[in-house]
C-alpha cells in the first residue's frame, strides 16, 4: 500500500482491545459458578479473541503490524476475573462490563467516519461493530437478572429503573469533573 491508512490505529486499538478481553473474559469464564454466566461469557470471548485476531490480519494484509501500547491495564483487570472471592456481579461493575450504554452516545457511532476506509476494512468494521453491539446487549442482560436475583426484583421492575439509572451516570460523570476542576 503506497500511503499509511489513516484508520490504522483504529485498527490496532480494535486489536488489541479485543485480545485483551478475551483474556480475561476466558478467565472469569474458568472461574464462575454458574453455567449460565459461563455460557453468556464464553460466548462473548469468542467473539473478542476472533475481533482481535481479524483485525492483526487485516493489518497485516495492509502491510503493519500490530503495535503494543504500554500501561495495559491487563494485569488489574485478570486478578478481578479470576477471583473467587468476588461475584460476577462485582465482577461485571469492577470490570465495567454490561453497562447500560449513555442514552444518545454510541461509542461505535465515528468508527466508520473515514471516507478512505477500503471496502475490505469497511465490511469487517461494519460486523465488528454489530457484534459489539449484540455482546453488549447480552452483557447487560446477563448482569440485569444478576441484580434481580440478589435483589429479588423481577427483571421488568429492574428494567423500570433503567431510566433513573442513566441520569444517575450522567450526574456521577458531571460530579467527577466537578472535582476534578476543584481539585
Amino acid at each position: 500500500m503506497s500511503e499509511k491508512p489513516t484508520y490504522l490505529g483504529l485498527l490496532n486499538a480494535i486489536s488489541l482491545g479485543e485480545s485483551e478481553a478475551e483474556g480475561y473474559l476466558n478467565c472469569w469464564a474458568a472461574t464462575t459458578k454458574s453455567d449460565d454466566v459461563r455460557a453468556i461469557i464464553s460466548t462473548v470471548a469468542l467473539r473478542e479473541g476472533e475481533h482481535g485476531k481479524a483485525f492483526a490480519k487485516r493489518m497485516c494484509e495492509l502491510g503493519y503490524g500490530v503495535v503494543p501500547k504500554e500501561g495495559s491495564e491487563l494485569d488489574a483487570k485478570m486478578a478481578i476475573a479470576s477471583s473467587t472471592t468476588l461475584s460476577d456481579r462485582e465482577k461485571f461493575e469492577k470490570l465495567g462490563v454490561g453497562k447500560a450504554p449513555n442514552p444518545g452516545k454510541d461509542i461505535f457511532s465515528t468508527f466508520m467516519d473515514d471516507t478512505t476506509m477500503d471496502i475490505q476494512t469497511g465490511a469487517l468494521m461494519g460486523r465488528y461493530i454489530a457484534e459489539e453491539r449484540d455482546s453488549g446487549r447480552i452483557l447487560r442482560g446477563c448482569y440485569d437478572t444478576l441484580c434481580s436475583e440478589e435483589s429479588g426484583s423481577s427483571p421488568q421492575q429492574m428494567a423500570s429503573l433503567e431510566p433513573l439509572a442513566g441520569q444517575l451516570g450522567r450526574i456521577e460523570v458531571l460530579l467527577e469533573k466537578l472535582v476534578a476542576a476543584q481539585g
